[in-house]
């Protein structure tokens, strides 16, 4: 097998590594990118390509992921990870865990970590990497990288929900909130939120946005009531779609343009957090993104009452 053809081979896994430690669309594909320009340069073939592979995007990422960090903390308003549609890493016998491990949430716990801790528990944890492996791609002893995983797992374990969600009642529920978006129909919306619902939107400043959090039912059924009759009226399309192996949904403008993505926290059969990914520089590759403040306009006139 030529090097292009084992990379090609490999090139989910080590773009499913990246993003988990990146949680970034674009950094994960232009650390994998750079990880291609390295093994093609180099002038022997490794013992394992696999290996060899995950090695450097590994490292890429994080020396991407330290860097990253820093521009996070300057971020305008609550930070999200890009949204991603498909996981190109296919493993059907683990598709659920591979799901769970790529979900907003989990990525936002993920935050939580040193780029070491982190890389080391996407290794370990998601993709069963063994520590000798481990060790060779974080640079790190064996019984160091066994310190790292005990703590990520800590971290990861404190934050995680009580309860897993069924996510065929998931699917369903999200189903019917997005309908009754469609509809027009705030009251059905308003029944499917959890209490203390969170509704988080991240716009980077650069999007429209209510309020960057905001908690609990009625203040999310609030604006829930003001934006959707400009989503109907407008000429909006909600299309129903995982997103971080979740279920969520695309809203697109009248030309079917993307004007943000929405995930669901489905849990006890209630919607407890909406996070909404509105920043136009998150979106290029989900579609050609729309100008949102014109939508906004637009649908604004077209709500506005005629005399």
């Amino acid at each position: 097998m030529t090097k292009t053809e084992e990379f090609q081979e490999l090139r989910p896994l080590l773009f499913s590594i990246a993003y988990r430690i990146l949680g970034s669309v674009s950094e994960a594909e232009d650390a994998v990118q750079e990880t291609w320009l390295r093994y093609q340069a180099s002038p022997t073939q490794p013992a394992s390509a696999k290996a060899f592979l995950s090695t450097v995007v590994t490292r890429i990422s994080i020396d991407v992921l330290r860097s990253a960090r820093v521009r996070r903390e300057e971020y305008v308003g609550p930070w999200l990870p890009e949204p991603l549609l498909t996981d190109p890493y296919q493993d059907p016998a683990r598709s659920a865990e591979l799901a769970d491990s790529v979900s907003m949430a989990a990525l936002l716990l993920l935050e939580r970590l040193t780029p070491l801790e982190r890389a080391v528990f996407v290794l370990r944890e998601v993709f069963s990497f063994g520590f000798p492996e481990i060790a060779s791609a974080v640079g790190r002893s064996e019984a160091a990288c066994h310190q790292l995983a005990v703590r990520a797992r800590r971290h990861m374990d404190a934050g995680r929900a009580r309860f897993e969600a069924d996510r065929k009642d998931s699917e369903e529920l999200a189903k019917r909130f997005f309908q009754a978006f469609r509809q027009g129909n705030v009251d059905e919306l308003a029944e499917l939120l959890a209490a203390d619902v969170h509704m988080i939107g991240d716009s980077g400043g650069k999007a429209p946005q209510w309020k960057p959090v905001i908690l609990g039912a009625q203040n999310v059924a609030r604006v829930l009531a003001a934006f959707v009759p400009l989503v109907v009226k407008g000429g909006g399309v909600v299309e129903s779609q995982q997103v971080n192996g979740q279920p969520g949904a695309i809203f697109r403008d009248r030309d079917g343009q993307v004007l943000s993505t929405w995930a669901l926290d489905v849990l006890d059969g209630q919607i407890q957090t909406i996070r909404t990914v509105n920043n136009p520089d998150k979106l290029g590759h989900v579609g050609p993104v729309a100008d949102a403040w014109a939508a906004l306009r637009e649908a604004n006139q077209a709500h506005e009452p005629t005399e």
